[in-house]
């Protein structure tokens, strides 16, 4: 049986919770990102409305069975930087995705990389989920050597895979397997 609540999840240096309506700001700060509102459902708008509205939805993905939406925040001052997710769409096959991002500010912390394993470590513990997967575009090499480092394996390039835009766009495929986590003592 799957968790009805979401976790709160510590992995210096950041803890994983659920979102806020004090996080709205955040959301309102990344509207102008040339991609998170392209390939997320972070509105582009910058309204605190709109924001608002977004964090609702997160919370909503997990009573409807879409998986869980994590605000990633600083370890230290409980400061949100981004968000991570584990979507459950795959479920029944016993997959899991991976979705995530971190506002400008805040990237080249190792953020990414330990929000990563947390939810990773996590997730391939949740009864029935024994491959976790993730998409990241080929130009996008912070992104994918986070994934390397928290231990994903790229498995190749999914040609014109999905709609980034009105475009759509190649992407490197990952996967995360139970095993592969116990050859990886601390990633970041």
């Amino acid at each position: 049986m799957l968790p009805r609540r979401t976790p709160v999840i510590s992995r210096p240096p950041v803890v994983l919770r659920a979102f806020r309506d004090s996080d709205a700001a955040l959301i309102q700060s990344v509207a102008a990102d040339p991609l998170i509102p392209l390939i997320t459902s972070v509105p582009a708008s910058g309204s605190r409305a709109d924001a608002l509205a977004f964090i609702g939805r997160q919370h909503r993905r997990l009573s409807a069975g879409q998986g869980y939406s994590f605000a990633v925040t600083e370890a230290d001052s409980g400061t949100p930087v981004g968000q991570i997710g584990l979507w459950l769409r795959d479920a029944d096959h016993g997959r899991a995705s991976v979705g995530y991002w971190i506002a400008a500010p805040h990237r080249r912390r190792g953020y990414t990389t330990a929000a990563l394993d947390a939810i990773s470590r996590w997730g391939l513990a949740l009864d029935g989920i024994d491959r976790l997967e993730l998409y990241v575009e080929p130009w996008n090499e912070g992104s994918w050597r986070a994934a390397e480092r928290a231990g994903y394996h790229r498995e190749g390039l999914l040609r014109r895979w999905q709609y980034v835009g009105p475009e759509r766009r190649d992407m490197y495929m990952y996967s995360l397997f139970p095993d592969d986590l116990l050859v990886i003592a601390s990633p970041v």
